[in-house]
């Protein structure tokens, strides 16, 4: 079987943490804040608009400590230096920074403000840049402080002049995105939001989130590795006009053929000015817009009325376009999977394959459908010990050879025109030790849980989150990260604002599609998850059900799951019923996509639990 790998790989495998050079960087910032009269500074992983992956100009965390992650907070004092991460970069944090330079610290075990009070010297000023934080942020920081009050002073950031080779802004090409997808076209759409932001009594709504702007406009960009997104600004009024603050470069010759005359486009300079000069009440989001937009009201005494963007949820409840789409998506990659996997099993017993070897074929499946626009993410292939990092990624230096008997988990994505994908799979390579098929069976029973939930309307994602971990719990098992992400239509594949995990806060809705991926993970031996995406839909009548309206989720992904590393003895009855009907789903959906040798695959891949009698 081959792989089609193509000459130039998407996904590279250059070691980019350096931490040997964190301490001599440490060194001369902690010089710079001295000069300036600073007991220390917050360096982030953010840029200007706040989403959740930053191009490679805005990477300073990186830059500083070696920390390659996709979130985290540095915090830098005279004499202590301290990197935040959650439970998803622990080990991955130590790995790439300089232990004595910088302490990593559990987050949110350790609170940034807490660990800043006891640190910080009696009258000494923290710096921050205004634009890589949310006033939310700084409010959340300020209130862990407890009775220490933090005097935090919005600087220029001192970073940049310290970074002789840093990349220049991003200037991507901006695309159309087709209505047909899309399901609604931009002025519909901003008819629709401005027609709130007028019941409301406001003037008009500041938007900062890059997916939020290219969805609002149907636009796709390409400003950040793995997320079609467009870094710009824009000013929604309530007449429905719209204001884009955008690099002209970024729209080509032809603007109108993207833009519709309503829109507006002015240089990104020009959006201080234009926010001093709007009327109010203007609406601004506290947990997504930079201070520095905030301050530039107050300044030029507009008033702010604190709310959400209001693009969060109309995106994040996907219309049918979108859901059909998305539907496309799942199934032409899942033909890709079946097509990788099958290779995977054929070949990985042998014990000539590495973590680089998989990734690159994984992605040359991809591209034989002829369809695939970037990854979604830079894809994880993790095996053995390295699974037990959740978001590793493979390098020239870490790559390991897969060892018969290993565990290896492949979490990947795709970007296609008409949807994204983000797939988990952990998969048996020879023979499977105990603990880790009783771990990957009580993993799996807990994702079935959640794929079989049933709730009343208005629950959100911290009341689902422990239908996956139940199990593990029994055991005295967990897993350091959320249960579920929402993902967009076609947009970045990991959307707000409804999510599956303790800090889910927003009520599910039909339309809404997130992932579902509990996990384990055996630091030093192997790592475990299973994902699969789903959509949130009104759940189907039951005979004896009051009329108390329910939801529930439809399966979007179909990938065949390793049978091998499940304990059936461990299923109940229900349990393997699911699962025998879901791989019966995936053998029927499937099939007919992909070769005749990897349908036989398929075949028997995905027959009955009890009937398993592969090697």
């Amino acid at each position: 079987m081959t792989t089609g790998a193509p000459a130039a790989p998407l996904q590279t495998f250059a070691v980019t943490a350096r931490p040997d050079q964190g301490p001599p960087r440490l060194a001369r910032l902690r010089a710079a804040l001295e000069r300036a009269g600073l007991a220390g500074f917050l360096v982030p992983r953010a840029d200007a608009h706040q989403g959740e992956y930053v191009a490679p100009r805005d990477d300073r965390l990186a830059w500083l400590t070696g920390f390659t992650g996709s979130a985290g907070l540095a915090v830098v004092l005279a004499d202590a230096a301290g990197l935040f991460v959650d439970g998803r970069y622990r080990v991955q944090a130590r790995a790439e920074t300089a232990a004595a330079a910088f302490s990593v610290l559990d987050w949110p075990q350790v609170r940034p403000g807490a660990w800043i009070a006891a640190a910080l010297p009696e009258g000494g000023r923290i710096g921050y840049d205004p634009w890589l934080h949310t006033e939310d942020e700084l409010a959340r920081l300020k209130e862990a402080a407890g009775d220490v009050p933090l005097a935090l002073v919005a600087i220029e950031n001192p970073v940049d002049p310290l970074w002789p080779d840093q990349p220049p802004p991003p200037a991507g090409p901006v695309r159309r995105h087709p209505e047909a997808l899309a399901g609604e076209s931009s002025p519909a759409k901003r008819a629709r939001l401005a027609r709130g932001l007028a019941a409301a009594g406001q003037r008009a709504a500041v938007l900062t989130l890059p997916d939020s702007i290219a969805w609002l406009l149907n636009l796709r960009g390409a400003d950040v590795a793995r997320n079609p997104v467009v870094h710009a600004f824009a000013i929604l009024h309530d007449d429905a006009r719209i204001t884009l603050f955008i690099a002209a470069a970024k729209l080509g010759d032809d603007p109108g053929a993207l833009l519709d005359a309503s829109v507006e486009v002015r240089a990104p300079a020009a959006f201080a000015a234009a926010l001093a000069r709007l009327e109010g009440p203007v609406r601004l989001d506290p947990r997504t817009a930079p201070v520095a937009v905030a301050a530039a009201l107050r300044a030029a005494g507009v008033a702010i009325v604190p709310g959400d963007d209001p693009c969060l949820l109309p995106k994040a409840r996907k219309n049918a376009a979108e859901l059909d789409g998305m539907r496309a998506a799942q199934l032409r990659d899942g033909a890709a999977m079946a097509a990788f996997l099958a290779w995977l099993e054929e070949t990985a017993p042998e014990g000539g394959l590495t973590e680089i070897d998989v990734v690159t074929a994984l992605e040359g499946f991809r591209r034989a459908t002829g369809c695939l626009l970037d990854l979604a993410f830079e894809t994880i292939a993790g095996a053995g010990p390295n699974g037990a990092i959740v978001h590793y990624r493979v390098t020239e230096a870490t790559n390991r050879r897969i060892t018969p008997g290993d565990l290896v988990l492949v979490d990947s994505g795709a970007q296609y025109l008409d949807g994204t994908t983000d797939v988990t799979r952990t998969l048996a390579t020879g023979p499977v030790p105990a603990a880790a098929a009783a771990a990957f069976t009580r993993v799996l029973k807990g994702m079935i849980a959640l794929s079989r939930a049933r709730w009343p309307q208005g629950l959100a994602g911290r009341d689902l989150d422990p239908l996956a971990r139940q199990h593990l719990w029994r055991a005295g098992q967990d897993y350091d990260h959320g249960t579920g992400h929402g993902v967009g239509a076609a947009l970045s594949v990991h959307e707000g604002p409804a999510r599956i995990s303790r800090l889910g806060e927003v009520a599910l809705e039909p339309g809404m599609i997130l992932s579902n991926e509990p996990g384990y993970y055996r630091e030093g031996a192997f790592g475990i998850r299973t994902e699969n995406l789903l959509a949130v839909i009104e759940a189907p009548a039951l005979a004896d059900a009051d009329d108390r309206p329910m939801l529930a989720f439809e399966t979007l992904t179909f990938v065949p799951i390793d049978r091998r590393l499940i304990l059936p003895d461990l299923l109940g009855p229900g349990e393997r019923a699911w699962l025998d009907a879901y791989h019966a789903e995936v053998r029927t959906r499937i099939t007919p996509r992909v070769a005749p040798a990897v349908g036989a695959w398929l075949e028997r891949a995905t027959a009955p639990v009890a009937g398993d009698r592969r090697a």
